[in-house]
């Protein structure tokens, strides 16, 4: 089970990992731009508002209201799991959603797909730790709670 506070964006394009800190009994490397500091959400998802929407409605178990409120639960490991959510736009174009709770790999693939991935690469902003990580890093964070 995954667990999280999290704003995913479009991965910066000068965004690297950097030194390693020690997250949840994790060593885990944030991801900092050329200068050392972290990355600069100005890149859009590839997916407008209303595109994210019409899939994410599509998810079984999950409602949605249309200024963009979500939230999907489910059972899975003997245990229930819940994310609520939220879209946020600037013009036409979608920024980023931020996701908060817990759940299955699969249910966050099946979100994930609604904003462009696999292809769309992703950055995931840890709300609780202040922090930026590329995908594989943020599973593994999120896995470790």
């Amino acid at each position: 089970m995954l667990s999280f506070h999290a704003n995913i964006y479009a991965l910066p394009e000068h965004a690297a990992p950097s030194e390693p800190l020690s997250l949840r009994g994790e060593s885990l490397a944030p991801l900092r731009d050329g200068q050392g500091r972290p990355p600069i959400f100005e890149t859009f998802l590839p997916v407008t508002f209303e595109a994210a929407y019409d899939a994410l409605i599509k998810l079984p178990r999950l409602d949605a209201e249309p200024d963009g409120f979500l939230v999907i639960a489910g059972d899975a490991e003997g245990r229930r799991w819940q994310l609520d959510g939220h879209l946020f736009d600037f013009g036409d174009r979608l920024h980023r959603l931020q996701l908060h709770g817990e759940c299955p790999a699969d249910a966050l693939d099946d979100i994930l797909r609604c904003l462009g991935w696999p292809d769309a690469r992703l950055a995931f902003e840890v709300i609780t730790d202040g922090v930026v990580f590329d995908e594989p890093t943020f599973r593994r964070y999120a896995a470790s709670a």
